[in-house]
């Protein structure tokens, strides 16, 4: 697939959830609001009209505060909820690490629950097999293999989870988060097989409250406010430097690339200016200090003169 063919669209997507409609208070508690006239309906849109489109090797930084529409934007371009109005569109095979820990039986023991997640990611029961070393390996459970998962501690639940969901060769990588897993030493071994996948030419999405990871691996970024999108773009140093005055200022979230514009090319100007005047300082001190060294030669010369002709006078006496 060429480079510029569009590996992932989304067009105008928007989900909106109901709250108190049927599924959620049930038969009885629905004939009884019908009845007493107090039966109503709220919706909550948690995205509305965002749009993107994703070459083949690109990176996608997706920003926002807790509610702003994350998640659930990438629960629908994976595919596991429908949207309510526009399309997504993708091209190619997607692997999603979302919500690494669930979906994991606490009986059951730490084996057991690899093959599960494995079959609920749709391997085979032969790829379980030839891949089980390098998963409980990578995981660093060897020990806890045996043991049942509701013993594990959160982070070796994450660590198993990932180990599970890396083996994959997507076209589209999902990540959520997933950079964190694990202490230190693991979530810098997670970050290291991320980057392979990512090298191997797999478009990515990566949702993180980590600006520093956003902006060293992204080349675009999306930010999400309460649904809202409020950019996309490529310019993902601008996006950040915003979205990181909006969380110091608790103001409006406002993305204007014009203004951020001007305001690089002022900060430029004042930088330049700064040299500039360090420069003509530097350069005054330079000259004065040359000028010095030069008046002081000059004297230096002048009493040598005037010593050669006191000896002389002096031998003129004698």
């Amino acid at each position: 697939m060429s480079d510029s063919v569009s590996i992932l669209t989304c067009s105008n997507v928007s989900i909106r959830y109901m709250v108190g409609d049927f599924k959620n208070i049930g038969l009885k508690e629905w004939v009884m609001r019908r009845l007493t006239g107090r039966y109503q309906v709220k919706e909550f849109w948690a995205d509305r009209d965002v749009s993107f489109s994703l070459n083949r090797g690109d990176m996608l930084g997706i920003i926002g505060t807790n509610g702003a529409g994350k998640s659930t934007l990438l629960k629908a371009i994976s595919g596991i909820m429908e949207p309510t109005r526009g399309k997504v569109v993708r091209r190619g095979k997607i692997a999603a690490l979302l919500e690494l820990a669930s979906g994991f039986d606490g009986d059951l023991t730490v084996r057991e629950n690899a093959y599960l997640r494995g079959a609920m990611l749709g391997y085979t029961r032969a790829f379980m097999d030839e891949t089980y070393k390098y998963i409980i390996d990578f995981s660093e459970l060897k020990e806890f293999e045996d043991r049942p998962f509701k013993q594990l501690s959160s982070g070796m639940k994450s660590r198993l989870a990932f180990s599970i969901a890396s083996l994959v060769k997507p076209e589209i990588l999902i990540l959520d988060e997933v950079l964190s897993v694990g202490d230190g030493a693991f979530a810098a071994k997670s970050a290291k097989k991320m980057r392979e996948i990512i090298k191997a030419g797999a478009t990515t999405i990566l949702v993180s409250h980590s600006l520093f990871h956003v902006r060293s691996l992204c080349n675009k970024v999306l930010w999400l406010d309460h649904g809202r999108q409020i950019a996309f773009t490529d310019d993902v140093v601008g996006v950040c430097d915003s979205y990181e005055a909006y969380l110091r200022n608790g103001g409006e979230a406002v993305f204007d690339p014009v203004a951020i514009r001007i305001e690089r090319e002022a900060e430029r100007i004042r930088q330049e200016s700064e040299r500039r005047r360090i420069a003509e300082a530097n350069a005054r001190a330079k000259t004065a200090a040359e000028r010095q060294v030069a008046e002081l030669t000059a004297l230096r010369a002048e009493v040598g003169k005037l010593n050669k002709v006191r000896e002389i006078l002096c031998s003129v006496k004698i």
